[in-house]
């Protein structure tokens, strides 16, 4: 569906900072982070079909790079094998322990290069930039931004667009995505500004995080 204000899931949405929250208080008393971050991949490989695809996913530093980390050791047990390319050389913690483990299952993984054309993929996954982001993409972030917007395939954002931001919507350089897949909860910023000519269709995802009111 186009998300639309007023809509059911704009109603129920939360802000950066309430997810932030909820998100730091389940990790420190429910569910570890690296546990989340596998639930959110799982969550992502259930949307769609990927069998019989070729895809890559592209990742950032943060724990929304870890999504996709995550994600490409689940592809690879189940013998599909995607192409990692990195818009930084920087990891979180939960994204390092994934990203080692995709490599260690024979998962490719590259620097993203600016003379990347991806149009050869029938899926790509973005995964660089998450809901905390504010300002406008720079260097390798935003030439991967403007790759998967040149390229022919279907795009998959997860959490939110990369570049989009996170409460208000607002966005000069994002991600055009086909599906974009909240996780946790729906964010504002998903509903608002931008986010409607940005977003095909939009899902969300509950991975076990405790709202925070």
């Amino acid at each position: 569906m186009k998300p639309q204000i007023g809509c059911a899931e704009y109603k129920n949405a939360i802000s950066v900072k309430q997810m932030r929250e909820s998100d730091a208080y389940t990790i420190q008393n429910l569910i570890s982070g690296r546990e989340l971050m596998y639930r959110a991949a799982q969550g992502v490989y259930a949307s769609i079909p990927w069998e019989g695809k070729k895809i890559a996913i592209v990742s950032g530093s943060g724990n929304n790079g870890g999504d996709g980390y995550a994600l490409a050791c689940i592809l690879a047990g189940h013998g599909m094998m995607p192409h990692i390319y990195r818009t930084s050389e920087k990891f979180s913690q939960d994204g390092l322990y994934y990203y080692k483990q995709a490599l260690q299952m024979g998962v490719p993984a590259d620097i993203f290069s600016a003379e990347q054309n991806f149009s050869s993929y029938d899926i790509l996954v973005d995964c660089i930039l998450g809901t905390g982001f504010h300002g406008v993409p720079r260097g390798l972030a935003a030439a991967a931004i403007t790759a998967i917007n040149r390229s022919f395939s279907f795009v998959i954002s997860v959490d939110i667009n990369s570049g989009l931001n996170g409460d208000s919507g607002e966005a000069e350089l994002a991600v055009c995505s086909d599906l974009t897949v909240s996780i946790g909860y729906y964010k504002t910023g998903l509903f608002l500004g931008r986010a409607p000519e940005l977003i095909g269709d939009l899902v969300n995802v509950d991975i076990g995080i405790v709202l925070k009111k």
